[in-house]
């Protein structure tokens, strides 16, 4: 079985391959060649593959001080600099995720926009937990669209879980009251809520997030324990106006990275961690159930300045 650094490793493998060939070209010819250019240049590049500019600044402004400190001899230097700064970012208030009282279950709503991977998220999450023993229901609330139920349904089916949903057009907001009382009359360990996608800007549909939580509430007044924004971690900056619509909405608690294998984009995690100090709770690094991570800080840094490639 592949060990769980490995995975990060090859999730991570195109934003690595990118950032080693800069790193390389800048800092692979000794340090006689370097100058402001050199640091500025790698500066630009980071921004440029979704860092954002206070991480990068950071980093930079790391990797420059430890150089003139004479602490940089060599780019394995400025590689274990970079790693030593991105951990320390995505490492800052980080925690476990809130779980419900002994007894109760532990409620987690999902919510993104469209084709962000909340659905395969959710499914691959629940087959997780029922590996390691825990009973998970499903609640289907993305009404508006059939192929969503269906394959929450397949989820379900696949790892062996309970699932509630209702017919295309149902009030999602229905559909998470029954699926919260289902999960506390079954004395379920977690209920994994899933959400229609909606781009950010779409205030009903927005509103509608809103709705769902107040109606959970009613149900069980300590729930949702945690709410997770999916994100498209190849879709670029766009990502940091998602995060700052949906947590104004619904009070986000949390990050979920997906698709980091099909991008260069990496550093979007770093960029969302400055910007938000939302803790990340699950990377999406591959399309086999196990290829969703519970996030390693320490694991990411490694995997995102891979020196050996």
């Amino acid at each position: 079985m592949a060990s769980i650094f490995s995975i990060f490793k090859r999730g991570l493998e195109k934003s690595s391959t990118k950032i080693g060939r800069t790193v390389g070209m800048l800092f692979g010819r000794g340090e006689e060649y370097w100058n402001s250019d050199t640091f500025q240049e790698l500066e630009d590049t980071l921004i440029s593959y979704d860092f954002g500019v206070a991480a990068s600044t950071k980093i930079i402004a790391d990797i420059r001080d430890r150089y003139e400190r004479g602490k940089i001899k060599s780019s394995e230097d400025v590689y274990q600099v970079a790693r030593d700064t991105v951990s320390g970012i995505l490492s800052k208030n980080q925690r476990p995720v809130n779980v419900a009282e002994a007894g109760k279950p532990t409620v987690i709503l999902f919510v993104g926009v469209n084709g962000s991977g909340k659905t395969t998220t959710i499914g691959k999450l629940a087959n997780l937990l029922q590996k390691s023993g825990k009973k998970v229901i499903l609640g289907s609330c993305d009404t508006f669209r059939a192929a969503a139920c269906e394959q929450l349904l397949l989820w379900s089916e696949r790892s062996k879980v309970d699932i509630v949903s209702s017919q295309a057009g149902a009030d999602p907001a229905s559909v998470a009251f029954d699926a919260t009382q289902a999960a506390l009359s079954r004395n379920a360990d977690y209920l994994l809520i899933d959400t229609a996608g909606r781009q950010h800007n779409q205030k009903n549909l927005m509103d509608e997030l809103a709705k769902i939580k107040r109606t959970i509430q009613k149900v069980y007044p300590d729930a949702p324990h945690e709410v997770w924004l999916t994100v498209d971690a190849s879709i670029g900056s766009n990502v940091l106006n998602q995060a700052k619509n949906f947590s104004a909405c619904c009070e986000l608690t949390g990050i979920v990275l997906t698709k980091l294998d099909g991008s260069g984009r990496g550093g979007m995690a770093v960029a969302l961690k400055q910007e938000f100090d939302l803790p990340c709770f699950y990377a999406g690094l591959g399309e086999q159930p196990e290829d969703l991570q519970e996030f390693n800080a320490d694991f990411y840094a490694q995997a995102l300045f891979d020196s050996k490639g």
